[in-house]
């Protein structure tokens, strides 16, 4: 998770909605919940992200995860595990990565400042993993302003347990920027960002970047899965 940032309401022509509010509400959710594709990465034994399947050998996270925050050294795909659907000291799966594709436009920076709008990667999981109950998600180019979300996410003060934050909501777009009332801790990088319609499956629609403020309120920022993740994808083959 990036530091946290300040987002100048004004300089960015976005403002406060009167429907974006939030109850905030975290659970854990368990293993066989429909979350599994969801896992921890561990990162050269130094940090951790979250990431989520997107298919069975791939793996969607934010981009800023994959460099070292002291250097700006980009982080070997050798020294990088994930642990899908972890609870406890229990994984329904566990691979190393073969190979990392970031985002083309995606240039880390030291300050711990969020690049908006590229701050998307994919890791290519050694094997592929056809654990039962292990199913990667869709994903989907929304989402717009008002868009009931969830987040599904790791963090540094629940690293074996993963927690849902339903409902929460998108306030604000621009190009492929949202800023959503979800509140995300460190850890949380790289965290799936769900649209949950009824009773069908959870389309994955963001990956979280940072936490931030906006005037008084605590929001989180992520990056859409839009023309840009398009590119992701051709450049992962």
């Amino acid at each position: 998770m990036r530091a946290v940032i300040c987002i100048l309401i004004l300089a960015m022509g976005w403002a406060l909605p009167s429907f974006a509010q939030s109850s905030n509400a975290s659970r854990f959710v368990g293993s066989g919940q429909g979350w599994d594709a969801v896992g921890r990465l561990n990162i050269a034994n130094q940090s951790m992200c979250t990431g989520t399947m997107i298919a069975d050998d791939m793996v969607l996270t934010a981009a800023h995860c994959l460099f070292n925050a002291r250097n700006g050294a980009k982080i070997p795909a050798a020294k990088i595990e994930f642990l899908a659907g972890l609870q406890g000291q229990t994984a329904k799966a566990q691979r190393s990565i073969a190979a990392v594709y970031i985002h083309p436009d995606y240039v880390f920076n030291r300050k711990g400042e969020a690049q908006m709008g590229s701050d998307i990667a994919l890791l290519r999981l050694s094997t592929p993993i056809n654990s039962k109950g292990v199913v990667p998600f869709a994903t989907d180019a929304r989402p717009n302003r008002g868009d009931r979300v969830g987040v599904v996410s790791y963090t540094q003060d629940n690293a074996s347990t993963p927690s849902l934050e339903n409902p929460c909501y998108v306030i604000a777009r621009q190009r492929e920027t949202v800023v959503m009332t979800c509140h995300v801790e460190f850890g949380a990088s790289g965290a799936p960002v769900f649209v949950v319609d009824g009773n069908r499956a959870p389309k994955l629609i963001s990956v979280v970047s940072a936490k931030a403020i906006m005037g008084n309120q605590r929001v989180s920022i992520g990056t859409v899965l839009d023309g840009e993740f398009q590119r992701l994808l051709r450049l992962a083959g």
